[in-house]
Protein backbone atom coordinates (compact mmCIF):
# COMPACT_ATOMS: atom_id res chain seq x y z
CA UNK A 1 0.00 0.00 0.00
CA UNK A 2 1.26 3.20 -0.93
CA UNK A 3 0.09 6.52 0.57
CA UNK A 4 1.14 9.89 0.31
CA UNK A 5 1.45 13.01 2.85
CA UNK A 6 2.10 16.32 2.46
CA UNK A 7 4.67 17.84 4.62
CA UNK A 8 2.55 20.32 7.60
CA UNK A 9 4.31 19.62 10.96
CA UNK A 10 7.48 20.22 12.40
CA UNK A 11 7.83 16.07 12.48
CA UNK A 12 7.14 16.19 8.56
CA UNK A 13 9.93 18.86 8.03
CA UNK A 14 12.54 16.65 10.29
CA UNK A 15 11.25 13.45 8.48
CA UNK A 16 11.67 15.38 5.19
CA UNK A 17 15.31 16.69 5.68
CA UNK A 18 16.38 13.35 6.94
CA UNK A 19 15.50 10.95 4.78
CA UNK A 20 18.18 11.28 2.35
CA UNK A 21 20.67 10.16 5.12
CA UNK A 22 18.21 6.81 5.13
CA UNK A 23 18.34 6.38 2.09
CA UNK A 24 21.80 6.71 0.90
CA UNK A 25 23.05 5.15 4.31
CA UNK A 26 26.39 3.20 3.37
CA UNK A 27 26.52 5.21 0.31
CA UNK A 28 30.23 6.07 -0.44
CA UNK A 29 29.45 9.27 -2.68
CA UNK A 30 26.56 10.84 -1.08
CA UNK A 31 27.51 13.99 0.41
CA UNK A 32 24.30 15.37 2.88
CA UNK A 33 23.16 18.83 2.58
CA UNK A 34 23.54 20.85 5.60
CA UNK A 35 20.91 20.22 7.91
CA UNK A 36 19.52 23.64 8.39
CA UNK A 37 18.99 24.45 4.94
CA UNK A 38 17.30 20.93 4.89
CA UNK A 39 14.75 22.17 7.83
CA UNK A 40 14.55 25.70 6.22
CA UNK A 41 13.47 24.61 2.59
CA UNK A 42 9.29 25.59 3.37
CA UNK A 43 10.26 28.18 6.08
CA UNK A 44 9.63 31.66 4.40
CA UNK A 45 11.42 33.39 7.65
CA UNK A 46 14.28 31.57 6.52
CA UNK A 47 14.33 30.46 2.44
CA UNK A 48 13.49 34.37 1.31
CA UNK A 49 13.29 32.62 -2.00
CA UNK A 50 9.60 31.71 -1.29
CA UNK A 51 8.65 35.15 -1.66
CA UNK A 52 8.48 34.01 -4.84
CA UNK A 53 7.90 30.72 -4.90
CA UNK A 54 5.16 28.79 -3.88
CA UNK A 55 6.43 24.86 -2.53
CA UNK A 56 5.40 22.33 -1.25
CA UNK A 57 6.94 18.85 0.19
CA UNK A 58 5.30 15.50 0.04
CA UNK A 59 6.06 12.15 1.70
CA UNK A 60 5.64 8.82 0.52
CA UNK A 61 4.57 5.91 2.04
CA UNK A 62 4.67 2.14 1.32
CA UNK A 63 3.21 -0.23 4.00
CA UNK A 64 3.86 2.13 6.75
CA UNK A 65 7.58 3.00 6.16
CA UNK A 66 8.84 6.11 4.82
CA UNK A 67 10.16 5.58 1.15
CA UNK A 68 10.54 8.69 -0.76
CA UNK A 69 9.84 12.70 -0.40
CA UNK A 70 9.63 15.25 -2.77
CA UNK A 71 8.96 18.99 -3.28
CA UNK A 72 6.83 20.62 -5.93
CA UNK A 73 8.00 24.68 -6.77
CA UNK A 74 5.95 26.84 -8.81
CA UNK A 75 8.42 29.93 -9.35
CA UNK A 76 6.42 32.77 -10.73
CA UNK A 77 9.21 34.48 -11.85
CA UNK A 78 10.43 31.66 -14.08
CA UNK A 79 7.19 31.43 -15.65
CA UNK A 80 6.61 34.80 -16.35
CA UNK A 81 10.06 35.02 -17.58
CA UNK A 82 9.30 31.90 -19.97
CA UNK A 83 5.45 32.20 -20.52
CA UNK A 84 5.10 28.82 -19.91
CA UNK A 85 3.49 27.40 -16.59
CA UNK A 86 5.99 25.20 -15.34
CA UNK A 87 5.53 23.56 -12.17
CA UNK A 88 9.34 22.06 -10.46
CA UNK A 89 10.17 19.32 -8.68
CA UNK A 90 13.58 19.21 -6.56
CA UNK A 91 14.90 17.24 -3.33
CA UNK A 92 13.41 13.90 -5.26
CA UNK A 93 14.89 11.07 -3.04
CA UNK A 94 13.28 7.56 -2.94
CA UNK A 95 13.71 3.77 -2.97
CA UNK A 96 14.32 1.78 -6.01
CA UNK A 97 10.18 1.25 -6.69
CA UNK A 98 8.01 2.24 -9.89
CA UNK A 99 5.48 2.71 -8.36
CA UNK A 100 6.59 4.86 -5.50
CA UNK A 101 8.29 6.69 -8.06
CA UNK A 102 4.75 7.45 -9.83
CA UNK A 103 3.04 8.58 -6.60
CA UNK A 104 5.78 10.80 -5.67
CA UNK A 105 5.79 12.90 -8.87
CA UNK A 106 2.36 12.16 -9.42
CA UNK A 107 1.81 14.28 -6.43
CA UNK A 108 3.68 17.37 -7.54
CA UNK A 109 1.63 16.69 -11.18
CA UNK A 110 -1.52 17.18 -8.88
CA UNK A 111 0.03 20.45 -7.04
CA UNK A 112 0.81 21.60 -10.45
CA UNK A 113 -2.44 20.79 -12.32
CA UNK A 114 -4.18 22.20 -9.39
CA UNK A 115 -2.43 25.85 -9.68
CA UNK A 116 -2.98 26.23 -13.68
CA UNK A 117 -0.07 24.45 -14.23
CA UNK A 118 0.97 22.42 -17.38
CA UNK A 119 4.20 21.09 -17.54
CA UNK A 120 6.44 19.44 -14.54
CA UNK A 121 10.43 19.28 -14.99
CA UNK A 122 13.59 19.30 -12.69
CA UNK A 123 15.39 17.99 -10.62
CA UNK A 124 15.51 22.25 -10.03
CA UNK A 125 15.91 23.96 -7.18
CA UNK A 126 14.81 27.52 -6.04
CA UNK A 127 17.45 29.45 -7.95
CA UNK A 128 20.89 28.57 -10.00
CA UNK A 129 22.87 28.19 -6.27
CA UNK A 130 20.48 25.42 -5.52
CA UNK A 131 20.81 21.40 -6.20
CA UNK A 132 19.68 20.55 -9.53
CA UNK A 133 19.84 17.99 -11.71
CA UNK A 134 19.78 14.51 -11.75
CA UNK A 135 23.10 12.46 -12.52
CA UNK A 136 23.59 10.08 -15.54
CA UNK A 137 27.01 9.40 -15.20
CA UNK A 138 30.11 9.30 -12.57
CA UNK A 139 27.94 7.06 -10.17
CA UNK A 140 31.18 5.59 -8.45
CA UNK A 141 32.27 9.48 -7.76
CA UNK A 142 31.91 10.98 -4.72
CA UNK A 143 29.16 14.42 -5.09
CA UNK A 144 30.72 17.84 -4.24
CA UNK A 145 29.35 20.10 -1.07
CA UNK A 146 26.34 22.06 -3.98
CA UNK A 147 25.31 18.68 -5.97
CA UNK A 148 23.15 15.87 -5.54
CA UNK A 149 24.14 12.27 -5.52
CA UNK A 150 21.19 9.47 -7.51
CA UNK A 151 21.62 6.00 -7.66
CA UNK A 152 21.70 4.59 -11.37
CA UNK A 153 18.06 3.52 -11.34
CA UNK A 154 16.71 7.27 -10.96
CA UNK A 155 17.37 7.84 -14.45
CA UNK A 156 15.92 4.92 -15.67
CA UNK A 157 12.77 5.22 -13.88
CA UNK A 158 12.37 8.87 -15.45
CA UNK A 159 12.44 7.69 -18.58
CA UNK A 160 10.17 4.35 -17.34
CA UNK A 161 7.39 7.38 -16.90
CA UNK A 162 7.43 9.07 -20.08
CA UNK A 163 9.88 12.02 -19.51
CA UNK A 164 12.17 13.86 -21.66
CA UNK A 165 15.93 14.39 -21.64
CA UNK A 166 15.99 18.80 -20.85
CA UNK A 167 19.15 20.78 -19.64
CA UNK A 168 22.56 18.63 -19.66
CA UNK A 169 25.52 19.55 -17.49
CA UNK A 170 29.27 18.28 -17.15
CA UNK A 171 31.46 18.14 -14.09
CA UNK A 172 35.49 18.01 -14.82
CA UNK A 173 38.30 17.04 -13.04
CA UNK A 174 41.36 19.42 -12.85
CA UNK A 175 45.06 18.36 -13.18
CA UNK A 176 46.85 20.91 -11.17
CA UNK A 177 50.08 21.92 -12.55
CA UNK A 178 53.37 22.00 -10.68
CA UNK A 179 53.90 25.35 -11.67
CA UNK A 180 51.33 28.30 -12.60
CA UNK A 181 50.82 28.35 -16.18
CA UNK A 182 52.92 30.40 -18.00
CA UNK A 183 50.79 31.23 -20.83
CA UNK A 184 48.62 33.36 -18.23
CA UNK A 185 51.36 34.80 -16.22
CA UNK A 186 52.75 36.62 -19.53
CA UNK A 187 49.19 38.26 -20.01
CA UNK A 188 48.07 39.28 -16.07
CA UNK A 189 49.84 41.75 -15.73
CA UNK A 190 48.96 43.52 -19.47
CA UNK A 191 45.66 42.23 -18.71
CA UNK A 192 45.59 44.30 -15.68
CA UNK A 193 46.78 47.61 -17.11
CA UNK A 194 44.32 47.79 -20.44
CA UNK A 195 41.27 47.11 -18.42
CA UNK A 196 42.27 49.27 -15.88
CA UNK A 197 40.92 46.63 -13.04
CA UNK A 198 42.15 45.92 -9.36
CA UNK A 199 41.76 42.21 -7.85
CA UNK A 200 39.59 43.77 -4.32
CA UNK A 201 40.08 39.77 -2.86
CA UNK A 202 44.09 40.59 -2.61
CA UNK A 203 43.29 43.00 -0.07
CA UNK A 204 39.56 42.83 1.78
CA UNK A 205 38.28 40.74 4.37
CA UNK A 206 35.52 38.31 3.00
CA UNK A 207 33.25 40.50 5.06
CA UNK A 208 34.19 44.06 3.48
CA UNK A 209 33.94 42.07 0.55
CA UNK A 210 30.69 41.41 0.67
CA UNK A 211 29.88 44.47 2.32
CA UNK A 212 30.70 46.77 -0.24
CA UNK A 213 30.74 44.44 -3.67
CA UNK A 214 28.14 42.17 -2.99
CA UNK A 215 25.73 44.01 -4.96
CA UNK A 216 27.48 44.80 -8.01
CA UNK A 217 29.27 41.15 -7.99
CA UNK A 218 25.52 40.07 -8.00
CA UNK A 219 24.63 42.50 -10.68
CA UNK A 220 27.87 41.12 -13.28
CA UNK A 221 26.32 37.17 -11.85
CA UNK A 222 22.95 38.23 -13.56
CA UNK A 223 24.36 39.50 -16.54
CA UNK A 224 26.43 36.57 -17.18
CA UNK A 225 24.27 34.01 -16.35
CA UNK A 226 21.20 35.19 -18.17
CA UNK A 227 21.12 33.51 -21.26
CA UNK A 228 21.38 29.87 -19.62
CA UNK A 229 18.29 27.05 -18.79
CA UNK A 230 16.36 27.71 -15.62
CA UNK A 231 18.03 31.09 -14.82
CA UNK A 232 16.45 32.89 -12.33
CA UNK A 233 17.71 36.46 -11.86
CA UNK A 234 19.24 36.95 -8.22
CA UNK A 235 16.91 39.64 -6.47
CA UNK A 236 17.51 41.18 -2.95
CA UNK A 237 16.05 38.23 -1.45
CA UNK A 238 17.83 35.68 -3.12
CA UNK A 239 20.78 37.75 -2.34
CA UNK A 240 20.13 37.41 1.35
CA UNK A 241 19.89 33.02 1.12
CA UNK A 242 23.22 33.33 -1.39
CA UNK A 243 25.22 34.66 0.69
CA UNK A 244 24.10 33.17 4.18
CA UNK A 245 24.75 30.04 2.02
CA UNK A 246 28.05 30.47 0.13
CA UNK A 247 29.84 33.61 2.76
CA UNK A 248 30.63 32.07 5.79
CA UNK A 249 32.56 28.81 3.17
CA UNK A 250 34.44 31.07 1.30
CA UNK A 251 38.18 31.19 1.47
CA UNK A 252 39.47 34.41 0.18
CA UNK A 253 42.85 32.87 -1.35
CA UNK A 254 40.15 31.37 -3.68
CA UNK A 255 38.21 33.75 -5.18
CA UNK A 256 38.91 36.90 -7.17
CA UNK A 257 37.19 40.02 -7.73
CA UNK A 258 37.85 42.32 -10.07
CA UNK A 259 37.12 45.86 -9.82
CA UNK A 260 36.76 48.72 -12.76
CA UNK A 261 37.79 52.31 -12.66
CA UNK A 262 33.59 52.94 -12.50
CA UNK A 263 33.59 50.56 -9.35
CA UNK A 264 31.91 47.52 -11.25
CA UNK A 265 33.03 44.22 -11.04
CA UNK A 266 34.05 43.18 -14.34
CA UNK A 267 34.77 39.74 -13.66
CA UNK A 268 34.87 37.52 -10.59
CA UNK A 269 35.81 33.62 -10.32
CA UNK A 270 34.64 31.70 -7.11
CA UNK A 271 36.37 28.42 -5.51
CA UNK A 272 35.03 27.20 -2.53
CA UNK A 273 36.92 24.88 0.22
CA UNK A 274 35.57 20.93 0.03
CA UNK A 275 33.45 20.54 2.87
CA UNK A 276 32.83 17.24 2.13
CA UNK A 277 34.74 15.52 5.26
CA UNK A 278 32.85 17.10 7.83
CA UNK A 279 29.29 17.10 6.00
CA UNK A 280 29.46 13.29 5.83
CA UNK A 281 31.20 12.75 9.44
CA UNK A 282 28.62 14.79 10.74
CA UNK A 283 25.28 13.77 8.87
CA UNK A 284 25.20 17.14 7.34
CA UNK A 285 24.69 18.65 11.09
CA UNK A 286 27.03 22.07 12.11
CA UNK A 287 26.26 21.81 15.97
CA UNK A 288 27.17 20.32 18.17
CA UNK A 289 30.65 20.03 16.73
CA UNK A 290 30.35 19.86 12.97
CA UNK A 291 31.04 23.31 12.44
CA UNK A 292 34.86 22.84 14.05
CA UNK A 293 35.28 20.06 10.97
CA UNK A 294 34.10 22.89 8.76
CA UNK A 295 36.21 25.74 9.73
CA UNK A 296 39.31 23.57 9.41
CA UNK A 297 38.33 22.32 5.77
CA UNK A 298 37.48 26.69 5.01
CA UNK A 299 40.91 27.73 6.66
CA UNK A 300 43.02 24.38 5.38
CA UNK A 301 41.84 22.77 2.41
CA UNK A 302 43.16 20.01 0.48
CA UNK A 303 40.19 19.95 -2.00
CA UNK A 304 38.66 22.73 -3.88
CA UNK A 305 35.32 22.37 -5.96
CA UNK A 306 34.81 25.47 -8.83
CA UNK A 307 31.95 27.13 -8.28
CA UNK A 308 31.52 30.65 -10.06
CA UNK A 309 32.76 32.60 -12.80
CA UNK A 310 31.37 35.28 -14.19
CA UNK A 311 32.43 37.97 -16.84
CA UNK A 312 30.62 41.31 -17.40
CA UNK A 313 28.72 41.91 -21.02
CA UNK A 314 31.40 44.65 -21.63
CA UNK A 315 34.35 42.17 -20.75
CA UNK A 316 33.21 39.05 -22.40
CA UNK A 317 35.56 37.56 -25.57
CA UNK A 318 38.22 39.90 -23.76
CA UNK A 319 40.35 36.55 -22.22
CA UNK A 320 39.71 38.80 -18.72
CA UNK A 321 38.99 35.52 -17.22
CA UNK A 322 42.82 34.54 -17.38
CA UNK A 323 43.25 37.17 -14.80
CA UNK A 324 40.47 35.81 -12.70
CA UNK A 325 42.24 32.48 -12.35
CA UNK A 326 45.78 34.08 -12.11
CA UNK A 327 45.77 34.61 -8.67
CA UNK A 328 43.76 31.76 -7.45
CA UNK A 329 46.05 29.40 -9.31
CA UNK A 330 48.85 31.01 -7.53
CA UNK A 331 47.57 30.40 -4.49
CA UNK A 332 46.09 26.45 -5.30
CA UNK A 333 49.88 25.65 -6.33
CA UNK A 334 51.63 27.47 -3.10
CA UNK A 335 48.75 25.84 -0.98
CA UNK A 336 49.14 22.28 -1.79
CA UNK A 337 45.91 21.70 -3.09
CA UNK A 338 45.12 18.08 -4.45
CA UNK A 339 41.87 18.30 -6.55
CA UNK A 340 39.80 20.81 -7.70
CA UNK A 341 36.52 19.65 -9.37
CA UNK A 342 34.35 21.63 -11.14
CA UNK A 343 30.48 22.08 -10.09
CA UNK A 344 28.02 21.46 -12.72
CA UNK A 345 28.95 23.52 -16.42
CA UNK A 346 26.07 23.84 -18.67
CA UNK A 347 26.66 21.36 -22.08
CA UNK A 348 25.21 24.15 -23.59
CA UNK A 349 27.15 27.17 -22.41
CA UNK A 350 29.85 27.10 -24.77
CA UNK A 351 31.87 30.05 -23.20
CA UNK A 352 32.36 28.45 -19.88
CA UNK A 353 33.15 25.60 -22.12
CA UNK A 354 35.95 27.41 -23.60
CA UNK A 355 36.99 29.24 -21.03
CA UNK A 356 39.12 25.55 -19.47
CA UNK A 357 40.93 25.13 -22.68
CA UNK A 358 43.95 26.11 -21.31
CA UNK A 359 44.25 23.69 -18.12
CA UNK A 360 44.36 19.78 -18.71
CA UNK A 361 41.08 18.29 -16.92
CA UNK A 362 38.44 15.80 -17.71
CA UNK A 363 34.94 15.04 -17.79
CA UNK A 364 33.76 12.90 -14.60
CA UNK A 365 29.93 13.60 -13.90
CA UNK A 366 26.97 14.60 -15.76
CA UNK A 367 23.53 15.39 -14.83
CA UNK A 368 20.21 16.15 -16.17
CA UNK A 369 16.93 17.47 -16.14
CA UNK A 370 13.67 15.94 -17.38
CA UNK A 371 10.05 17.10 -18.32
CA UNK A 372 6.74 15.82 -19.53
CA UNK A 373 3.33 17.41 -19.53
CA UNK A 374 1.58 17.32 -16.59
CA UNK A 375 -1.57 14.58 -16.77
CA UNK A 376 -0.73 11.09 -17.11
CA UNK A 377 0.34 10.29 -13.85
CA UNK A 378 -2.51 11.51 -12.43
CA UNK A 379 -4.96 10.58 -15.11
CA UNK A 380 -3.77 6.67 -14.15
CA UNK A 381 -3.73 7.21 -10.53
CA UNK A 382 -7.29 8.45 -10.89
CA UNK A 383 -8.68 5.81 -13.69
CA UNK A 384 -7.40 3.24 -10.53
CA UNK A 385 -9.49 4.75 -7.84
CA UNK A 386 -12.46 4.71 -10.19
CA UNK A 387 -11.67 1.35 -11.23
CA UNK A 388 -11.52 0.24 -7.11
Amino acid sequence: MIEIREVRTKKDIKLFAKYPLKLYKGCPYYVPSLRGDEMSTFNPKKNFSLMECEAKGFLCYKDGELAGRIAGIIHKTDNELTGKKYIRFSRFECIDDIEVFRALLGAVEKYGRDNGMEIIHGPWGFNDTDREGMLTYGFDRKATYVTNYSYPYFCRRMKELGFEDESKWVERKFIIPKEPYKRIDEVAEKLKARFKVEDVAETMSIRELVKKYGKKLFETYNEAYAHLDGFIPVDENTEKNVLKQFATVLNKRYISVLVDEKGDVAAFGIVLPSLIKPLVKHRGKLFPTGFIGVLISIKRPKELEMALIGVKQEYKNTGINALVMHRIMHNVIEDGIESIESNPMLETNYQIQQQWKFAENEIVKRRQTYTKPIGSLIDRDEDLKEAE
